[in-house]
């Protein structure tokens, strides 16, 4: 079964990590096979919550693009370095194979042959010189071993076409002599005094005991064949080893690469095969052009979102099975018909323990932990404007079965997720930042929860001049920075538009900086009134 991805949105809130968690044990312990993830860092909030209850945060994920780890290339079996070219010759011919992936040591990939390399070497190559292995010589010869003195076979091959008496004067033969030779024991019995590198006896001839004897006493390789010596002659320089004619220099394509680089590297290389390696440059397989054409994607479902510019990059590559949201209906559209679920709850975590007790799964205490705390984190502990009767009642059920006071719980989680202490403005602006578009206005809101708005006061002026900045950086028309006082339960708004009148369209007010009483959520009480400026402004 393929794996699916669980995420929430960019930028995560503890509502959205929870949730993705609490999503991924009901569909596992449905026999399904999905993976929680973030897609950022995790704020104070979400980090004391998952300590809190011993959980470990989802790792992080940073895209969705297809992969080449992706598609679903050959997966054409390598052979080692060190085995023979008539080996490969055999694997491809009887797999209909053309090009042959060549590994070493832990499957590191060296290099490539083709049918082309093994008939041009058979054809130009240096056949006189053999560097190979005794167990390749006999698979190449279908051989049998007489003596095998040692593993390794490296030297020149000697035909004894010659008179014995030309062999012994002209000192043919040496250490480093491969000797292809019938019936002539003289000959024989010479190579061993030589002390040559092996002994081939073709015709399948038997060779009398004393000249074993003395070859294993002297440790010269001896092998019979049952070819005669004209396709001995033949087959012997297919027993050399692969990396004697592999391509080295090869272009590769690494797993973990993006399928739209790849295909910029199709269209400007004049290869049609491309091995693909690991990280660690171990082969996986054999990558052409027709894997590309209808590429397998990631598998998502998603938490606590639906629009484009809030989910993962490369979304629009993956295949979206499901969504569960509490947010309007955003700019999500899929190919083909999903599982929506979308409820006018205060909290995704609200519809997530909904579903278990459809599906009556019981809810281990920590996962409840994590349920209970997204629930408590969206609605502002029931203060939201979304909060309904049902958040409250679930939670106060969760509080119930892990004997948790809630407003105890509530207010330490609130009060380590505000603190903003040893925080850049940076970070502080981008940990709970969400974008959004109305009639092609573009505007990003960051929204900051604290116990202590006066602090914030002070810096407005600096505040002003990074939202500025935030305008071209994010490229969006308005940049907001709401930070919600839970206490006195409204907040206060530092905002920067490009578009003139459409702030005071929004909120009346005509200051960059102004507090709203009773104004806390931002998916129900900002989000909307930017939208209805925007409409009532003349762009």
């Amino acid at each position: 079964m393929d794996r699916k991805y669980i995420f929430g949105h960019r930028n995560p809130d503890t509502d959205s990590v929870t949730s993705a968690v609490a999503l991924s044990y009901l569909k596992n312990s449905l026999s399904d096979n999905t993976v929680p993830k973030v897609l950022g860092d995790v704020n104070k909030e979400t980090k004391y919550v998952f300590d809190y209850f011993d959980m470990e945060v989802p790792e992080k994920l940073d895209n969705v693009k297809i992969q080449i780890k992706d598609l679903e290339f050959d997966k054409i079996e390598a052979l080692p370095e060190d085995r023979s070219i008539f080996s490969a010759y055999n694997y491809m011919n009887d797999n209909r194979v053309r090009t042959l992936p060549v590994t070493g040591g832990d499957g590191v990939l060296m290099g490539i042959v083709t049918m082309k390399d093994i008939a041009m070497n058979h054809i130009f190559g240096e056949g006189m010189v053999i560097d190979t292995t005794y167990d390749n010589m006999l698979e190449t010869l279908g051989g049998k071993a007489f003596n095998r003195a040692k593993d390794i076979i490296k030297g020149n091959i000697t035909v004894t076409a010659y008179h014995t008496s030309t062999i012994m004067r002209d000192s043919i033969l040496n250490e480093a002599s491969i000797v292809i030779v019938g019936d002539r024991y003289e000959i024989i019995s010479h190579a061993v005094d030589m002390d040559v590198e092996l002994i081939i006896v073709t015709g399948g001839r038997e060779i009398p005991p004393e000249y074993l004897d003395k070859a294993r006493e002297k440790g010269v390789n001896i092998i019979s064949t049952q070819n005669n010596t004209f396709k001995t002659s033949k087959l012997i320089n297919l027993s050399n080893k692969l990396d004697s004619i592999m391509k080295r220099e090869i272009v590769k394509v690494y797993s973990d690469s993006y399928l739209e680089d790849f295909k910029e590297l199709l269209s400007s290389s004049g290869h049609s095969k491309f091995p693909v390696v690991d990280n660690h440059k171990r082969y996986m397989g054999i990558l052409s052009r027709r894997h590309v054409l209808k590429p397998s994607k990631k598998k998502v479902i998603l938490v606590d979102h639906n629009e484009f510019e809030q989910s993962a990059e490369g979304i629009h590559e993956a295949e979206v099975l499901e969504i569960v949201d509490h947010h309007k209906i955003g700019s999500m559209a899929t190919t083909y018909p999903i599982s929506f679920r979308n409820e006018p709850l205060g909290s995704t975590n609200t519809i997530i323990y909904e579903m278990y007790k459809e599906k009556s799964i019981e809810i281990p205490d920590k996962v409840a932990g994590l349920i209970m705390s997204g629930i408590i984190s969206d609605t502002l502990f029931f203060k939201s404007p979304t909060t309904t009767e049902k958040d409250r009642k679930y939670a106060e059920e969760l509080a119930e079965k892990l004997d948790v006071d809630l407003g105890e719980y509530a207010y330490d989680m609130f009060k380590e997720g505000t603190s903003l202490k040893g925080m850049t403005k940076d970070e502080i602006f981008f940990s709970d930042y969400k974008e959004f578009e109305h009639k092609g206005i573009k505007f990003g809101i960051s929204q900051v929860f604290t116990m202590d708005i006066n602090e914030i006061k002070t810096e407005e002026e600096e505040e002003i001049r990074m939202l500025k900045e935030k305008l071209g950086e994010l490229n969006v028309d308005i940049a907001m920075a709401v930070f919600t006082d839970i206490i006195r339960e409204g907040s206060y708004i530092i905002s920067y538009s490009r578009i003139p009148g459409v702030l005071k369209a929004s909120f009346s007010k005509d200051s960059p900086g102004f507090f709203l009483e009773g104004v806390i959520s931002r998916k129900k009480q900002i989000v909307p009134r930017i939208m209805d400026g925007i409409e009532n402004t003349k762009l």
